[in-house]
């Protein structure tokens, strides 16, 4: 099992791409703050999520899953991802969770959530089951 809590990308963290790449459009963003005002700042946080997921996919043994925290602003771009690079049939849940406990009375809808989203590698092997009449 593995569990990542990558940068939010909310445009407050102020992260900075910093890999050894090659690609001279990326080593053009290394050493510099992604803030909410760069308009590629989804480009680049999918571009410094998807090595790192292919290569966590890798170390995954065949019966295991990977456990990614996020909240809303990259939600829809890390199910696309982790799609791409373990296959839409390995998605197992999508865990929401109470992100923090002060109540805020400004709207109906609550926006006070993160998620995990959960995949596994193999998902549909065969023995996984505990019993067989679960198949």
């Amino acid at each position: 099992m593995i569990f990542i809590d990558p940068p939010y990308n909310t445009g407050s963290e102020n992260w900075v791409y910093n890999d050894n790449v090659n690609s001279p459009m990326m080593r053009e963003w290394l050493g510099k703050v992604v803030d909410k005002d760069d308009l590629t700042r989804h480009d680049k946080w999918l571009c410094m999520m998807l090595p790192r997921l292919k290569l966590l996919r890798e170390l995954l043994s065949d019966d295991g899953a990977i456990f990614v925290s996020c909240d809303d602003n990259e939600h829809h771009h890390l199910r696309m991802l982790l799609d791409e690079v373990f296959g839409d049939s390995n998605f197992v849940a999508n865990i929401v969770w109470h992100a923090r406990k002060s109540v805020q009375n400004d709207t109906d809808i609550s926006d006070a959530h993160n998620h995990i989203v959960v995949y596994a590698k193999m998902r549909r092997q065969r023995n996984r089951r505990l019993k067989e009449d679960n198949a």
